[in-house]
């Protein structure tokens, strides 16, 4: 069963003779490079690219429920469903936190009203005057 699954024999209609040892080679090399590429990105491009990776992940949600739709079956179904949860679980984490990087930001209210306060400073009477009483 496992070597029939394992073979790369090509499809009787023409298709790929890609088989799963293929799809698996081009997903480790795929993740290799992702890992590469995001951890070589600077920190004030994160929140940026977290807003792309969310309007990506929302086409993603409205093709899985897109595909759900026309689902024929149970395992059909299934898979669908569970494709529509994972999609959600992305676009939603990915908001919430882009939510808390734009977070770290924001000004503290404390903060902003010491830097709205007037700071008292003593009058300078001028050159020649004794700073202890009138002239």
């Amino acid at each position: 069963m496992i070597a029939l699954v394992l073979q790369s024999a090509p499809a009787a209609s023409g298709g790929s003779p890609t088989g799963i040892v293929g799809y698996l080679t081009i997903f480790v090399l795929a993740a290799f490079v992702g890992i590469e590429v995001v951890s070589k990105v600077p920190s004030i491009l994160h929140t940026p690219l977290m807003s792309g990776s969310n309007a990506i992940h929302g086409i993603v949600l409205v093709g899985a429920m897109t595909i759900m739709g026309e689902a024929h079956g149970t395992a059909e179904v299934a898979l669908g469903f569970v494709a529509v949860f994972l999609a959600t679980l992305n676009v939603v984490g990915g908001f919430v936190v882009t939510d808390r990087m734009l977070e770290m930001f924001k000004t503290k209210p404390g903060d902003r009203a010491r830097e709205q306060a007037p700071v008292a400073k003593a009058e300078d009477p001028g050159p020649g005057v004794p700073s202890g009483g009138a002239a």
